[in-house]
C-alpha cells in the first residue's frame, strides 16, 4: 500500500534534477534539488541502509539553496564500490571523488545524517575541505559500548549470519519484513498515526535497496566500529550537530561531549524525537540549517 508523504507537496515545488557519475567504480546516483547558481551548496549523505529519499523531508522545507544528495554506494539506486570495501574508508575515499566530480570541492557545506555522519566526519578530518559541518542524529559513541551495546552485538550476529547463509536465505532473512518493522517502531517517536504508517512504509520502500549481502554486512560492521568521536578533534571548520532528547543510539550526554570534541562546534537538541529527525521534525532541523548556513529561506 502507498501511503503519500505529508512532504510531497512542498518537495514538489522544488526544481530537482538527477544524474550519474562513476567516482571509485561505483555508478552513483545522485539528485539535485533547488537553483542550479545558488550560491550556497549542501552536499548531503544519508544514514546506513537508506538513500537520498530519507533526506528529501527536510531539502522540502529549504528554498534558495543548491542540494546535492547522492545515493552510498551500494544502497538505492548506486552500484558497489570496486576494489574497496565500504567501510569508512572507503566511503570517505568516494565522498571526496564525488564531491571533486560534482565540481563543488572547498565551497560545498558537507552534511551527514547519521551512519553519514560517520562518513563525512572522517572525510573532512582527512582532508576534505568545506566551509562548514553539518551533523543530523550524529553517532556520537561506539555502538558496541553503553546501554545498546547488546543489541548491536545481537545485530551484527544477524547480519553476519544473512551473509553466511545460502543466497536465497541469507538475502530473505536480511530483508524480513519484521525485522524492517521491528527497525522501525524502535526508531520511530511521533504519536501521530498518519506519521507512523508513513515512517514505516519509508522504511519497508527502501530499507533493503542494496547491491549485494556483502555491501550491506560491510557498511554494519563499519557503522558501529566507527563514530564522529574518533574524528572530531580533527575538524577546524564551524560545526552544527543537531540532535534529539529522545535518541535511542546515541543520549544527550554523548552528544553534549561529542560536542565538547570539536574546536567549533554548536550542539542543538530537538525536544520530542529520537533517531529521525529528517522525518519527524524536519522543518525544525531545516530552520537550524539555514541560521547556520546564513542563507536561504524556509519553505
Amino acid at each position: 500500500m502507498t501511503v503519500e508523504s505529508p512532504y510531497a507537496a512542498l518537495l514538489a515545488e522544488i526544481p530537482a534534477r538527477r544524474g550519474v557519475v562513476d567516482v571509485l567504480g561505483s555508478s552513483t546516483h545522485y539528485w539535485e534539488y533547488g537553483p542550479e547558481d545558488a550560491s550556497t551548496v549542501v552536499v548531503v549523505v544519508h544514514g546506513y541502509r537508506g538513500e537520498h529519499h530519507g533526506l528529501e523531508p527536510v531539502i522540502a522545507q529549504l528554498r534558495g539553496i543548491r542540494i546535492i544528495s547522492p545515493d552510498l554506494p551500494g544502497f538505492g539506486e548506486s552500484t558497489a564500490l570496486v576494489g574497496q570495501r565500504h567501510d569508512i574508508s572507503g566511503y570517505s575515499q568516494w565522498l571526496g571523488q564525488f564531491v571533486d566530480r560534482m565540481g563543488v570541492t572547498g565551497t560545498a557545506i558537507i552534511l551527514g545524517h547519521s551512519f553519514g555522519s560517520i562518513v563525512v566526519s572522517s572525510a573532512v578530518a582527512g582532508g576534505l575541505p568545506t566551509p562548514r559541518l553539518i551533523l543530523v542524529n550524529p553517532i556520537a559513541a561506539p555502538a558496541l559500548e553503553g546501554p545498546n551495546g547488546f543489541m548491536s552485538r545481537l545485530t551484527l550476529l544477524y547480519y553476519r549470519a544473512g551473509r553466511a547463509l545460502p543466497e536465497r536465505v541469507g538475502k530473505s532473512l536480511l530483508s524480513s519484513w519484521l525485522i524492517v518493522r521491528f527497525m522501525s517502531v524502535f526508531l520511530a517517536q511521533s504519536k501521530d498515526p498518519a506519521l507512523r504508517r508513513w515512517i514505516h512504509a519509508q522504511h519497508h520502500s527502501y530499507f533493503s535497496r542494496y547491491a549485494n549481502r556483502d555491501t550491506v554486512v560491510e557498511g554494519f560492521e563499519a557503522s558501529i566500529s566507527s563514530d564522529a568521536s574518533m574524528f572530531a578533534a580533527q575538524i577546524a571548520v564551524p560545526t552544527l550537530l543537531i540532535g534529539a532528547d529522545r535518541d535511542p543510539i546515541t543520549t544527550v550526554a554523548a552528544q553534549e561531549e561529542l560536542a565538547a570534541l570539536f574546536p567549533s562546534a554548536r550542539l542543538e537538541i530537538l525536544a520530542g524525537v529520537g533517531h529521525l529527525v529528517h522525518y519527524e521534525k524536519p522543518r525544525e532541523a531545516a530552520a537550524l540549517i539555514l541560521d547556520f548556513v546564513g542563507e536561504g529561506s524556509l519553505a
